[in-house]
């Protein structure tokens, strides 16, 4: 015997999603996954990881005892950037490099003074750990940029054209002035969050019937392919929606994120994503009829592109070609970049609309399998 291919039925769909209610009930690790994971990933992104180049630890060697020195050396020292230690000599600071604890060397050498009253200041060097090189090239842009500020402070910056005045640049940053990762972070593991709830979860639930010898059961009674389909997703998209609010409410009043957009495009956007979550979610569950091989794909094919190939932490922009290529099929590559339009941005359907659009295609993709293999399953 096998599901009848047939329409809603109002009242056998509210019966089987109050048996799937029940069932999720009764499982821990359900809750744990739904709201215990989603604390501790905003935990995580929110304050122990931060990808702020802020308060690098440097060592600052001053070979020269004259006052210009002196003052190049304070002003490494007060740059908000830096976390400085003084040494007099380089040999001194070699282990710190060794060990981590110094990322880069300032070196003020001998006779900066003198070269400062002849107007002429011998160049400093800057020593960079070359094993990380995000940090080292930060190191070597700020310390130039510290150096910079002290010569005009000292008046020995290039002279003025005579032709006018000189040009001042003053940046500033749209959206993020502060430049804080923690601003795209939090939204960005939000998406993490969903993926987890969305297509974890709901890898489970076919395939939990078959282990538990349920499906016999519902297989011998007058539902429909639709009502079954159906009664297992909308329990775990209504309990995905409660987990996405609860880590709005954290991440704008617990982590200060700011929020600019409406609750509809919150609402609009975590929708369109859950449809390919759940219906890649289903499609997993109903091909493999065993739990743990389930969940395992599901972090697989779901969890993993989600964290390295949606943007959330790697530049899509700067990865390879082919791998730009693939990123085009992972729903969550959307997601993000809606997230954090709608936290730090605004509504600009402009660019929320093409994207949910694109994550709905996803979502009809998904189920049409789904339905095909639960269908082929059953029979």
């Amino acid at each position: 015997m096998r599901l009848r291919d047939a329409a809603l039925d109002a009242r056998c769909l509210r019966a089987l999603i109050a048996k799937e209610l029940a069932q999720i009930a009764r499982d821990p690790s359900t809750f744990l996954i739904a709201f215990a994971l989603p604390l501790l990933l905003l935990f995580l992104f929110g304050y122990a990881v931060s990808l702020d180049t802020t308060r690098t630890r440097i060592a600052v060697v001053v070979q020269d005892d004259s006052a210009p020195a002196l003052r190049l050396a304070e002003s490494y020292r007060r740059s908000p950037y830096f976390e400085v230690t003084m040494a007099r000599s380089l040999a001194s600071v070699r282990g710190m490099m060794v060990d981590g604890s110094a990322r880069g060397v300032v070196v003020i050498p001998q006779g900066f003074g003198e070269g400062v009253k002849r107007r002429a200041p011998p160049p400093i060097q800057v020593i960079t750990d070359g094993s990380q090189p995000n940090t080292a090239s930060f190191v070597g842009t700020y310390a130039e940029g510290v150096r910079q500020s002290w010569a005009a402070a000292e008046g020995l910056g290039p002279a003025p054209a005579a032709t006018g005045p000189p040009i001042a640049l003053s940046p500033r940053f749209w959206f993020n002035p502060d430049l804080r990762s923690r601003y795209f972070l939090v939204p960005g593991s939000i998406a993490i969050v969903m993926t987890m709830i969305g297509t974890l979860l709901t890898a489970l639930v076919v395939a939990r019937e078959w282990e538990r010898g349920t499906m016999e059961a519902m297989m011998a009674t007058p539902i429909s392919m639709a009502e079954f389909i159906a009664s297992k997703v909308i329990p775990y998209f209504l309990l995905a929606m409660a987990s996405m609010a609860l880590c709005t409410l954290l991440a704008v009043f617990a982590f200060g994120v700011p929020f600019r957009g409406s609750i509809l495009a919150l609402l609009a956007v975590a929708s369109a994503f859950l449809m390919p979550a759940l219906g890649l979610g289903l499609f997993i569950s109903a091909s493999t009829k065993n739990q743990f091989v389930a969940s395992q794909i599901a972090l697989l094919t779901a969890f993993l592109p989600t964290f390295l190939l949606s943007g959330f932490i790697f530049e899509i922009g700067s990865m390879p070609l082919p791998i730009r290529i693939i990123t085009y099929a992972v729903p969550a590559r959307y997601l993000i970049p809606s997230l954090q339009t709608v936290f730090l941005a605004g509504d600009y359907w402009g660019l929320l609309l093409p994207n949910i659009g694109i994550m709905l295609g996803f979502g009809f993709l998904f189920f049409a399998l789904s339905f095909r293999v639960t269908r082929r399953s059953l029979d």
